[in-house]
């Protein structure tokens, strides 16, 4: 998918893979529809449009977020896992594309390798959404986006802290507040670092969008002067057996009382859920009156429909 100009106000036909695809204007037109949705979530603007979407990995708000936002737009999306699509028996990726574009109007995938949803799109006909994969979560990314827009009212001078692993979600939201001009620091421990080939394209969107990025070992340090505390699990879906050695190394990067007074007092605690409890996350802050974790849960919803209306109107 090629980078869209100002002058193109739609997504219509077009790939949803990372984020880095789609510009400051063209976010803005996404969140203004989302937003829009979310006061009147029921029309037919998708009446005969069928989702398939393939889940490779396990989920609550993402098939739930999707499916219903289907039906809620008049259209129908179908669950396959991999145990039901010839995938699991050793049909290649492309062969499953080409014969799910003669089927559906577009494919969702959640999966491990970010390579297989690129290679999906490569030979599908139809758009391609990515629910996830190891390296990107631009749906999550989206509904941060509008959350932070609720709760803040715009995005200018905006300080995101991010503390724990620099995963998936750390990627593409680095993106999505370097891109809305935001300043982001990551926190996270020795050997737990963002990847280095996200970090380039970041650092160069922020030469353009004149965003402070910063990375540090230093929790107290990110979470300095922060609009908003963002957290998500030590161990991902796939890295259980590192479970223990990651409590370990994870120590002294909980978000709680002690680090949200780091933040600015009005600041706002976010989180992609699912959480653990005391981990990541003390009950205090993610339970508490600075949390907007479900706020940001239901936004899952009303950013992804306005993503499948603006892809597929």
């Amino acid at each position: 998918m090629h980078a869209l100009t100002n002058e193109q106000q739609s997504l219509k036909g077009e790939d949803f893979l990372t984020l880095l695809e789609l510009d400051a204007y063209l976010i803005h037109a996404l969140l203004n529809e989302a937003a829009a949705l979310k006061k009147a979530p029921i029309e037919s603007s998708l009446k005969g449009k069928t989702l398939a979407m393939i889940f490779e990995k396990s989920s609550t708000r993402t098939r739930v977020s999707f499916e219903a936002g289907m039906l809620q737009l008049g259209g129908h999306a179908l669950f396959l896992s991999s145990s039901d699509l010839q995938l699991g028996r050793g049909e290649t990726i492309a062969d499953t594309a080409k014969v799910l574009s003669s089927y559906v109007d577009a494919i969702m995938i959640r999966t491990f390798e970010h390579e297989k949803a690129a290679e999906l799109a490569a030979h599908a006909t139809v758009p391609v959404i990515n629910g996830l994969t190891d390296l990107y979560h631009p749906c999550q990314a989206l509904a941060d986006l509008l959350t932070i827009q609720e709760l803040k009212g715009s995005f200018s001078g905006k300080k995101i802290a991010y503390v724990g692993d620099g995963n998936n979600v750390a990627h593409s939201l680095m993106i999505a507040c370097v891109k809305m001009g935001m300043d982001f620091t990551l926190a996270s421990p020795k050997g737990y670092e963002a990847d280095e080939s996200v970090i380039k394209e970041v650092k160069n969107i922020s030469k353009q969008t004149g965003s402070k990025l910063e990375f540090t070992c230093s929790p107290q340090k990110a979470a300095a002067g922060a609009d908003i505390l963002y957290s998500d699990v030590w161990t991902s879906m796939g890295q259980e057996e590192e479970s223990m050695k990651r409590l370990k190394d994870f120590e002294g990067f909980q978000v709680n009382a002690e680090l949200m007074n780091f933040a600015k007092p009005d600041a706002h605690f976010l989180h992609c859920l699912p959480a653990h409890r005391e981990e990541e996350v003390t009950a205090e802050v993610i339970d508490g009156p600075q949390s907007a974790v479900f706020q940001q849960a239901e936004n899952r919803l009303h950013a992804q429909k306005a993503l499948l209306k603006m892809i597929l109107c």
